[in-house]
């Protein structure tokens, strides 16, 4: 599985997905009632079902998340809800629990998606019980939770745009490849290598990326610069990007462009 780095070190996708969600609701009549607690099979059945039903706030409050969602105002969830919503659109409704471990105050769920190859791998899902309740997460991550505290899932979204506008750069530069070998060596603006397929549509817009991307023509279309600014400084990025012949290059410049010659430094 892809593993997340910094602000979501060695948090495998599976493992982040399930961190997102189980029963608050259910917390609240174990404790108040002294009911059964659910076993880390049934929480992690919950998850999937809540994480489906996006019953966010309910679901961080059983979740190693809690000390980055509590603090956040109503404005602030709002604004992480399209990356909350983003993940819930992979969840499946229901999950395949192949078995349990646990080891104390440690719990492990085996699990299958829809769709895996039943004879492959399991994934494994890790949970911790607090206050006698089992909640999703491992030790380590916990303590980065807690040290980040609210600003945790917005440093991990700035992180993946960062990675993600790299990435759109390199494809840019791919994209140029092409449109020139079928213009005559012209290169393409960024309307241009939308009209022709080589980019998606949403670069063009801020709501997806969190960037503002653009391509500068030069000598006549036989080159071409591009960079990419964030949005929003310091919530949907705080890198500045400039790209030419050269390469990549990336600078905190809150939010102004990433100008050539300072590029070059």
């Amino acid at each position: 599985m892809k593993q997340y780095k910094s602000g979501l070190t060695s948090i495998s996708c599976i493992t982040l997905l399930v961190f997102l969600t189980v029963s608050a609701t259910a917390f609240g009549r174990s404790v108040s009632q002294g009911t059964q607690t659910k076993s880390p099979s049934d929480t992690v059945r919950e998850f999937y079902r809540a994480m489906h039903e996006k019953r966010f706030r309910d679901a961080f409050a059983l979740s190693m998340f809690r000390p980055a969602i509590d603090p956040l105002s109503q404005t602030e969830f709002d604004d992480l809800r399209p990356d909350f919503e983003k993940l819930a659109a992979t969840v499946p409704e229901k999950v395949q629990v192949s078995g349990e471990q646990i080891s104390g105050d440690d719990a492990t769920v085996f699990i299958r998606l829809p769709g895996d190859n039943p004879s492959g791998d399991l994934e494994p899902v890790s949970l911790l019980k607090r206050n006698g309740i089992w909640i999703v997460g491992d030790a380590d991550n916990e303590k980065l939770v807690k040290k980040s505290g609210k600003e945790f899932f917005f440093n991990a979204r700035l992180e993946a745009h960062h990675n993600d506008v790299q990435s759109m750069l390199t494809r840019i530069s791919i994209a140029q490849i092409a449109y020139a070998h079928q213009h005559n060596g012209d290169f393409g603006d960024l309307p241009a290598l939308i009209e022709s397929g080589l980019v998606p549509k949403d670069i063009a817009g801020t709501e997806s990326t969190g960037y503002k991307f653009h391509i500068s023509l030069t000598s006549g279309a036989k080159a071409y610069t591009a960079g990419a600014e964030p949005a929003n400084y310091g919530r949907s990025g705080k890198l500045s990007f400039y790209m030419d012949s050269g390469g990549i290059r990336s600078a905190d410049l809150r939010g102004k462009q990433l100008l050539p010659n300072a590029a070059r430094q």
